[in-house]
C-alpha cells in the first residue's frame, strides 16, 4: 500500500503529493491535496495512469472545468481538454511556432481575460520530450512583496483592463470570429479568496491599461510591474516526467513553458481551465 508524501519543492512555491492514484482518492486525501496546493501555489502530482474521463473527474473536484477560447485546439470529444503541443506542423512540414512555443513568449496567469478569471490550470503530461519543455512557476504573493510602497500605494484599489491578446492582440490561436474582446477589469493588487494574503495580480501580454492611468505613463507602469513578477526566492521550475499531473493557481502564481524542447519530438499535455464554482 503505498504511503501518502508531501514535499515541498521551492523555497516558496512548488509541493509534490506522492503515493496517491488520484482515480480513487477519498475526500480526506483530496483535502491534504488541496491544502498543499493552497500553501504552495503549484502542486504535483506524480506517476499516474489516465483516461480522459478520469482526468476530467478529478480536475472537477478543484471547481468548475470550462472550454478554452482557443477551438482550434480543443479535443473533438472532450472540449474542456486542451490538447497541448498536437499538429505543431503544417501540411508543408513547417513547425507552427504559435503551438510550438505556446505559453513560452513571456510570464502570464491564465484566464486574466474573463470576466470570472481561471482559478487554476491542470496539465497531465501524456507525451515528454529527452531533454528541455520545462514550465516555469513564480509566485505572486512574494512579487507583491517586494514592490515598493509608492507602488502599492499608487496600486492599492486599482483595476486593470485585461484582454484575452492584449497590446499586441496575440490572437493567433483563436477561430477568426473570437478575436474581438471586450476588456474586464480586475485589481491589480489582488486578495486570494481562500487565502487572505496580498498578490501583483499582472499579465504584460494581456493588460491594456489601467484605470486613471494612460498613454506612456501606463506603458512605463507596465514595463516596471513586470520587473517585479519573478522574485529569486519565488520561484519553481518543473521538470516533466510522463504521468505528472501539475496544477497551479492563477490567483497567485505566475508561469512560462521553456520552449526550448527538440521539435522532433512529443512534448503533450492534456489542459483543462478551471474556475470557481458558482
Amino acid at each position: 500500500m503505498k504511503t501518502l508524501e508531501v514535499r515541498p519543492l521551492g523555497e516558496q512555491i512548488g509541493v509534490e503529493i506522492g503515493g496517491v492514484d488520484v482515480r480513487t482518492l477519498d475526500d480526506a486525501t483530496f483535502d491534504v491535496i488541496y491544502r498543499a496546493w493552497l500553501d504552495h501555489n503549484v502542486a504535483v502530482v506524480p506517476d499516474q495512469h489516465l483516461e480522459m474521463d478520469q482526468f476530467l473527474a478529478y480536475s472537477r473536484r478543484f471547481g468548475l472545468v470550462v472550454p478554452h477560447p482557443s477551438k482550434m485546439t480543443r479535443h473533438p470529444d472532450y472540449p474542456e481538454i486542451t490538447m497541448l503541443g498536437v499538429n505543431k506542423f503544417g501540411a508543408d512540414g513547417q513547425l507552427d511556432m504559435a503551438i510550438y512555443r505556446r505559453g513560452a513568449e513571456s510570464w502570464h496567469t491564465d484566464g486574466a481575460y474573463d470576466e470570472i478569471p481561471f482559478k487554476a490550470t491542470q496539465l497531465y503530461a501524456f507525451a515528454v520530450p529527452s531533454t528541455g519543455g520545462d514550465t516555469l512557476f513564480a509566485s505572486m504573493y512574494a512579487a507583491y512583496d517586494a514592490l515598493p510602497l509608492r507602488l502599492t500605494q499608487r496600486l492599492e484599489g486599482r483595476r486593470g483592463a485585461f484582454t484575452y491578446g492584449g497590446r499586441r492582440k496575440a490572437t493567433t490561436l483563436l477561430n477568426e470570429e473570437d478575436r474581438d474582446w471586450t476588456p474586464v477589469f480586475h485589481p491589480i493588487i489582488r486578495t486570494h479568496p481562500e487565502t487572505g494574503r496580498k498578490a501583483l495580480y499582472f499579465d504584460p501580454g494581456k493588460i491594456v491599461g489601467f484605470e486613471g492611468i494612460d498613454g506612456a505613463e501606463a506603458d512605463d507602469l507596465i514595463d516596471e510591474l513586470t520587473s517585479y513578477m519573478v522574485q529569486p526566492h519565488g520561484q519553481y521550475r518543473h521538470k516533466w516526467r510522463k504521468g505528472d499531473i501539475v496544477i497551479w493557481d492563477n490567483r497567485c502564481s505566475y508561469h512560462r513553458a521553456a520552449g526550448d524542447y527538440p521539435p522532433e519530438e512529443d512534448r503533450i499535455h492534456w489542459r483543462v481551465s478551471i474556475k470557481e464554482q458558482p
